[in-house]
């Protein structure tokens, strides 16, 4: 198995508060991780120092092998340029909370603005597989139509298509349900599980406790800004060895 995402003693604070007090995780190629825990936990703001929206204060994160941040020279990191930075980051997708899609843009103008504008892509390879890629999260036939004229449900979904046309190794949902009235909920849970059955790299923070349970190759629980414990669906939503743990899920099922 090749190992895509590799955090080791990742550490943030804010002020005085220390949100990150030392993560490991490790997710290999195809694997579907879920990361549950209360809210304050850590769990976005370490999704958001994987693509570093924030900068660790300490520890390690390497994304198919490579630091997003730093250079090692010798034995010595060494910070690289904002260019440099931002053309690493293309190896990871991320869908947020709200969708921040661009109003004035159509559905395949969202999702092609990256490809062409980014990466530099002939309009027409972008626009076919930014085609196929709205079909893929179901959205075929509303290429045209303006984030003002679609739901929530598949505004979420352009942006996921939008994350997808970037092709990146690592793909981060944090908490991509939250925003939505909960009738829209499923159809992008249904759009993800596909993803994750298509063999998606996938690190998603959520509390949909049953795409955790359906979708999950491994499920984490975090809080305190630790990793309490981790292992397969059933073993950390059914069984669970930490009274933390417990706790939190009896508020669910």
């Amino acid at each position: 198995m090749t190992t895509v995402l590799e955090a080791t003693g990742v550490r943030k604070s804010f002020g005085s508060h220390e949100v990150l007090r030392g993560i490991d995780l490790e997710v290999e190629a195809g694997e579907t991780v879920v990361i549950l825990g209360p809210s304050g936990s850590g769990k976005s703001t370490f999704l958001r120092c994987i693509n570093l929206l924030e900068s660790p204060d300490g520890g390690r994160i390497l994304v198919g092998g490579r630091d997003v941040g730093f250079d090692v020279r010798g034995e010595r990191l060494h910070e690289l340029s904002a260019v440099e930075v931002a053309r690493r980051r293309r190896a990871i997708g991320m869908v947020f909370q709200q969708f921040n899609l661009f109003p004035h843009m159509t559905a395949l103008e969202n999702v092609i603005e990256g490809p062409v504008g980014v990466k530099g892509e002939k309009r027409s390879d972008a626009v076919a597989r930014a085609t196929a890629l709205l079909a893929q999260v179901g959205l075929s036939g509303r290429e045209k139509s303006y984030p003002r004229q679609l739901s929530g449900g598949q505004q979420q979904r352009v942006a996921i298509a939008r994350a997808l046309a970037m092709q990146p190794t690592l793909m981060l949902f944090d908490e991509p349900t939250s925003a939505l009235d909960p009738e829209l909920v499923g159809e992008v849970l249904l759009a993800m599980r596909g993803l994750a059955e298509g063999g998606l790299t996938m690190v998603v923070v959520t509390h949909e406790i049953s795409f955790a349970r359906e979708a999950a190759d491994r499920v984490v629980f975090m809080d305190d800004g630790l990793v309490v414990e981790q292992g397969r669906p059933e073993q950390v939503i059914d069984a669970p060895q930490h009274e933390r743990t417990r706790a939190f899920l009896a508020r669910f099922l």
